[in-house]
């Protein structure tokens, strides 16, 4: 044992130093970049109405199928997405929906040769099929990809003039197909001439959006007749009603007041709560059923990848959709780290900028911005596991992506975010109502598109 030091030891010196001490650390906060880059419109009313112009002409969605134990079956009222149908009935749908055939392919398959004679309208259950045309140059010229909902073959239905591509298997599919003579009943037949009357009728007097053209005279000489012309627009437009994400804050009064000697309690906990609801908000914008830009995006404006990872090939297909002043695209962590592997394999690694003091890659210019909220599905046979890419067009003035919110609330903190006291009860607990108000808009279809099936988990050795 040994005896008394000459002088007090550090053990005890301790006691009498002050701790430095951080505030709370936060293991899931994120940077969340795209609240960032997302501008945002003040809803004064709570309420954001987008008045488009009228379209004048059906356009294509994608068909909706169950699959009941294995069996893929069509909805028969999505066969509306099919121009061609969009003034049938519900019992001329159900018809035709019953009588598609099903066949199963596998992976590199040739289902159809060019040219072939066999005119039907085919819609994809599950894969992902490649659609081709001969070069001029002995080449295939790839006309577009179709996966699980898509459809083609419909003009061949009523026309015989339309080039038949060839359909490649690029991974295992399922195909639900619909011959000729299932339309042969004299209604149906009645109806689908009547839409074929009517758009060759407005051919040349739409825009490629289907709205109704702005009639126009471009002339230098002369004293010609002036056409008349006027622009219709929406009968029932959308409206976005602002979400709310709340909750209730509880703080005992005795804490609050005895243990906020360096760092307040009260804002601490106030932080922290604020923290998790940007993180829902930011999940929500993409995720929610109702406004989520995932959900959002129109059947025409999504793709898939035509191999699995995410190729620049794909990334520059999305940039075909948001050519008009594309902002930025979103991805998860995840299939960044899978782009970057594909690009840097073809020779091109992405370009690297900084914003907000932090790196970003890019593509073409584009910056390529990570967040964790969009999802992650796992194959529950092979457990591939893929994800979506989003590309945006931002702002208001730009027909755009915006985010909405309401300022000016009781409280507010920051604009559409309030910390309100609801009083102290008698157990001495303080509560305080923290509340958000926000919601997205796509201004225009053309805003946004949808990158599918990227998968994950794609390596490549090197020698």
């Amino acid at each position: 044992m040994s005896g008394p030091g000459l002088s007090v030891s550090a053990s005890a010196a301790r006691n009498l130093a002050t701790a430095t001490v951080t505030s709370v650390q936060n293991a899931a906060n994120t940077p969340r970049w795209f609240h960032r880059l997302l501008p945002f419109v003040d809803v004064a009313g709570g309420v954001y109405r987008v008045n488009r112009r009228a379209v004048v002409l059906a356009k294509p969605g994608r068909i909706v199928l169950a699959n009941d134990g294995g069996t893929h079956t069509v909805r028969p009222a999505s066969l509306r997405s099919v121009p061609l149908f969009s003034r049938l009935g519900d019992n001329e749908l159900s018809a035709l929906a019953s009588k598609f055939t099903v066949s199963q392919h596998k992976a590199g398959e040739i289902i159809a040769e060019e040219g072939s004679t066999g005119r039907s309208l085919t819609v994809v259950a599950e894969g992902t099929v490649e659609l081709t045309l001969s070069g001029p140059f002995k080449n295939r010229l790839r006309q577009g990809l179709a996966t699980g909902g898509d459809y083609f073959g419909d003009n061949d239905l009523v026309s015989e003039n339309a080039p038949a591509p060839a359909v490649k298997a690029l991974s295992a599919v399922t195909l639900l197909t619909l011959d000729r003579s299932a339309i042969e009943d004299e209604g149906i037949r009645s109806r689908i001439s009547q839409f074929v009357e009517e758009r060759d009728r407005l051919k040349g007097h739409t825009n490629s959006e289907g709205e109704q053209g702005i009639e126009l005279l471009a002339v230098h000489t002369g004293e010609p007749r002036l056409p008349t012309t006027y622009v219709d627009y929406e009968v029932d437009p959308r409206e976005y009603h602002l979400s709310t994400i709340q909750t209730i804050l509880h703080t005992h009064t005795r804490v609050t007041d005895l243990y906020s000697n360096e760092i307040d309690q009260l804002r601490e906990q106030i932080r922290l709560t604020v923290d998790a609801v940007k993180e829902r908000e930011e999940w929500e914008l993409f995720n929610n059923s109702e406004f989520g830009l995932l959900h959002e995006v129109s059947q025409r404006q999504r793709i898939p990848t035509r191999g699995g990872p995410p190729t620049p090939d794909d990334l520059d297909e999305l940039l075909t959709l948001v050519w008009k002043k594309p902002a930025f695209f979103v991805a998860h962590p995840r299939a960044i780290a899978a782009f970057g592997r594909e690009a840097t394999r073809r020779g091109v690694p992405p370009v690297v900028i900084h914003l907000f003091g932090s790196p970003f890659i890019t593509w073409r210019g584009v910056p390529i911005v990570p967040s964790d909220k969009l999802p992650i599905d796992i194959d529950p046979v092979t457990g591939a596991q893929t994800t979506s890419i989003l590309l945006l067009r931002v702002g208001e003035g730009e027909q755009g992506v915006v985010g909405l919110q309401k300022s000016g609330v009781t409280g507010e903190i920051e604009t559409g975010l309030s910390v309100r006291y609801m009083g102290t009860n008698d157990h001495s607990i303080a509560s305080h109502l923290v509340t958000r108000y926000f919601s997205a808009a796509v201004l225009v279809e053309d805003a946004i598109a949808r990158l599918d099936n990227v998968l994950l988990g794609n390596y490549h050795d090197y020698a």
